[in-house]
């Protein structure tokens, strides 16, 4: 998330191209429509309803997995996690490593980030991935178990929420193209965006719905939190971490709201 060189310079803004280019970034689907980092950024606040379509097509993942295909919750969980890692060409899972490593490291900010941004990955990142995947997984099991397959619809576009909740809330390291999210993102659009979010999530889940989008900005919350203690200020590795937490948080969120609800 940190190379600049993937996007075009000289053009004029388009917002349907620059939504097209975001989804481009985001994703593995053959869109191949390229645009500045500065206009893409521009519709940071929209990326959770890009998501929303990744989010049906990994509902729909799950509906064939059980329905068709008469797998177990389980398995169908693993499919759907392994599902959304791929169609966005594990696009934050480096961000997880490399946060865990630079907060996990002793040493001053100066230091900690050092460790974020080196490519190599400790145990720390390395345990810690592999926390986030399997919670995550647990996660969507538990509301397969509920019957509740919206709820992947719900996480998967709230995970986005989570993101931009921690980028209305950090100070953004320079350069590199996370600081270009962080510097777009700012109350206004930022409102705008958590409110939709929780209108469709409420149309999709109900209170349930809306309980898991709150999840997702405790989530960026926290890492904004984590991240301004340990570096002092974030990067598109924080955000990257921000979006997998986000993610398992509205489904812990909505767990434990179907039960109570």
């Amino acid at each position: 998330m940190e190379d600049d060189s993937y996007f075009e310079d000289d053009e004029d803004f388009s917002p349907i191209r620059s939504i097209l280019g975001l989804l481009t970034f985001s994703t593995i689907l053959p869109i191949k429509v390229y645009t500045s980092i500065e206009y893409m950024t521009k519709l940071t606040w929209c990326w959770p309803f890009i998501h929303l379509f990744i989010g049906i097509l990994a509902a729909l993942c799950g509906y064939i997995s059980l329905e068709f295909l008469h797998l177990n919750s389980f398995f169908t969980a693993a499919i759907v996690y392994g599902f959304l890692m791929i169609i966005t060409g594990y696009n934050h899972l480096d961000g997880v490593m490399d946060m865990a490593d630079g907060v996990m490291v002793h040493g001053e900010p100066e230091h900690k980030i050092k460790i974020m941004k080196d490519p190599s990955v400790g145990a720390g990142g390395v345990a810690t991935l592999f926390l986030v995947a399997s919670l995550t997984i647990a996660g969507i099991y538990n509301i397969l178990d509920y019957n509740f397959l919206f709820g992947i619809i719900i996480c998967e576009m709230a995970s986005k929420t989570s993101l931009i909740t921690t980028a209305l809330l950090s100070i953004p390291l320079t350069p590199g193209i996370g600081s270009y999210f962080i510097r777009e993102t700012n109350i206004a659009n930022f409102f705008a965006s958590t409110i939709i979010v929780a209108c469709i999530a409420g149309l999709l889940g109900g209170m349930v719905g809306i309980v898991g989008v709150a999840g997702a900005v405790v989530s960026g919350i926290i890492i904004a939190l984590i991240a301004r203690r340990n570096f002092g200020l974030a990067n598109g590795d924080v955000l990257g971490m921000s979006n997998e937490v986000g993610r398992l948080f509205t489904l812990l969120f909505m767990t434990v709201a179907l039960y109570y609800i």
